[in-house]
C-alpha cells in the first residue's frame, strides 16, 4: 500500500496525529487518488502479462468487430488536429482501467513496451492511427494504446511534495488540505495560474507550475 496521499489541514494534523485519506482507484468519473507509476513490460510481444487481461480481450474483440474508423476529409485536416478524430493534438486524457499496454505502434501484433497501472493516471495524447493513440506520461514514456483504454476524463498529477490545496485560486488562501508528490486528481476549473483538483475527498485549488496533465495556458469552467 502507497504512502502517498492527500491529508487535510487540521489542528490534530499539525499535532501529529496525521488522518491518512486512503482511497482505491477507481476508474473514469469516479477517479481519485493514486500513485503515478510506469512499469516495463515483462517481456515483448506474445507475454502473458501483456495479452492475458480484460482489458486486452476487450481490445481484441473491438478490434474484431469493430468498423474502421473515418477519418476527415484531406483538405480538412489540420496539422493541429488528430487524423482520426478532428480533436486537438496534443491534448490530454487519462487511463480507463487499472491497466494499459503501451505498444511500439498501432496494432496487436506490435510489442508492448510499457504498461501504465493505475486509472485515472493523466496521459497526453500525441498523435491517432486508427482505433490507436499514441501517448505519453509525464517522463516522455508510453507508446501506442488502444482508445476503449483510455478515458475523456480529466486528470492532473501532483508534482511536488506537500503541495496545499488552498480553499481559492490566492496564495493567502485557507490550506484545506496537502498533496504528496505522485497523488492523481480530478481536473475541476483552471484559471490562468490555478486549477481546483479532486483528490482522496477533498476538493481545492493547487497552482498550475505543481500539476502535470494542464497546459499552462489552458482555461477550464
Amino acid at each position: 500500500m502507497s504512502d502517498k496521499g492527500i491529508r487535510p489541514d487540521s489542528e490534530a494534523y499539525r499535532g501529529g496525529h496525521w488522518k491518512t485519506i486512503i482511497a482505491g482507484v477507481v476508474a473514469a468519473a469516479l477517479m481519485t487518488l493514486a500513485s503515478a507509476e510506469l512499469r516495463p513490460a515483462h517481456a515483448q510481444t506474445g507475454d502473458p502479462a501483456a495479452k492475458g487481461s480484460a482489458a486486452e480481450t476487450a481490445v481484441e474483440a473491438i478490434e474484431q468487430t469493430a468498423p474502421a474508423p473515418i477519418s476527415p476529409p484531406a483538405e480538412q485536416r489540420r496539422p493541429d488536429r488528430g487524423s482520426v478524430t478532428n480533436l486537438p493534438i496534443p491534448r490530454y486524457v487519462s487511463l480507463k482501467g487499472s491497466e494499459g499496454n503501451a505498444r511500439r505502434g498501432p496494432s496487436l501484433t506490435h510489442r508492448v513496451d510499457w504498461v501504465f497501472r493505475h486509472a485515472g493516471m493523466p496521459l497526453r495524447v500525441t498523435a491517432e492511427f486508427g482505433h490507436w493513440r499514441r501517448v505519453e506520461d509525464r517522463d516522455g514514456a508510453g507508446g501506442w494504446v488502444h482508445y476503449a483504454l483510455l478515458s475523456g476524463v480529466r486528470t492532473a498529477i501532483v508534482l511536488d511534495d506537500m503541495t496545499d490545496l488552498l480553499a481559492r485560486p490566492d496564495p493567502q488562501a485557507q490550506v484545506v488540505a496537502r498533496a504528496e508528490a505522485g497523488v492523481i486528481g480530478r481536473l475541476g476549473a483552471c484559471n490562468p495560474d490555478w486549477c481546483q483538483i479532486t483528490a482522496g475527498g477533498e476538493k481545492g485549488w493547487v497552482r498550475k507550475t505543481s500539476l502535470w496533465g494542464v497546459d499552462p495556458d489552458e482555461i477550464r469552467e
